[in-house]
């Protein structure tokens, strides 16, 4: 019985990781801290992963996301991407593995002052935000590229 058990969880908290998606993007790279996302160009959008702390337990803060049918890759919990999207409507598809798999489709529009866009899995689904603010915790976050 107790080799069930033992089974049973090691199945359970090995599901919950999401298999990496290659990005079909041209991410950037941050070469100062803190990101000032004041001095953006137009189009330079910072998107991440704003995980609480109830993912981050079980391991289930791995968002794969597409914009447009095409692949950026997977973002984790304080993990963040930067890259161009020009003003206009956008399918956002995010999908994140708890016990079970949970893919939602958004779509947001980028406006010309669209700076930062806030990912995150919820309990059954995924949400997306236009924040257009770093949250207070940033220095913590790292860019995928590093």
């Amino acid at each position: 019985m107790r080799k069930y058990l033992l089974l049973f969880l090691a199945v359970l908290f090995s599901s919950c990781g999401r298999k990496p998606i290659e990005t079909e993007f041209s991410l950037l790279r941050t070469f100062s801290e803190p990101l000032l996302i004041d001095n953006f160009d137009s189009g330079k959008i910072l998107i991440y992963n704003g995980a609480g702390f109830m993912h981050k337990i079980d391991h289930t803060t791995s968002l794969n996301i597409w914009i447009n049918d095409k692949q950026v890759g997977q973002i984790q919990a304080s993990e963040y991407v930067l890259l161009y999207l020009f003003p206009g409507k956008y399918e956002v598809k995010l999908e994140h593995r708890d016990s079970f798999k949970f893919k939602s489709i958004h779509t947001i529009e980028i406006k010309s002052d669209t700076r930062v866009i806030e990912i995150k899995p919820t309990i059954v689904s995924n949400s997306v935000t236009i924040a257009n603010k770093i949250p207070h915790n940033f220095e913590r976050f790292k860019n995928v590229l590093k």
